[in-house]
């Protein structure tokens, strides 16, 4: 089920509800920046069942850059915010960026089924 998606980013910031089904059912954003000249995208997880109930938030930074074979390199920074003494494990952080980079791989099979869906510059 593709995600139902609510925003007011206009100015570049605003939030985003994301509705999902499966192991989770909602996420909301909170974007700090969407710059089209740079192509970053900052952005916090701030509400959402993916947080558990021992994390306060997760801040991302997302970063494209021209390959030199003419792909794209796609990185990813991630900090999380525990809430009191709680510890991530490795095992938790890696169970979280395979999640992340099978989402990038279901939009990008989607992007290159659909190349009408975007535009190009």
């Amino acid at each position: 089920m593709w995600p139902v998606v609510t925003d007011d980013t206009q100015t570049g910031q605003g939030t985003e509800y994301i509705g999902f089904g499966g192991n989770f059912s909602y996420m909301k954003h909170y974007i700090e920046e969407l710059d089209e000249k740079t192509y970053t995208y900052k952005y916090t997880l701030i509400e959402g069942n993916a947080l558990v109930d021992k994390l306060e938030k997760i801040s991302f930074e997302i970063k494209l850059e021209a390959a030199p074979n003419g792909g794209t390199i796609s990185k990813m920074t991630s900090k999380y915010y525990p809430k009191g003494d709680f510890v991530l494990t490795e095992e938790e952080i890696k169970a979280g960026k395979e999640k992340a980079l099978g989402m990038y791989k279901v939009v990008e099979a989607y992007l290159q089924e659909n190349p009408d869906a975007y535009a190009c510059a």
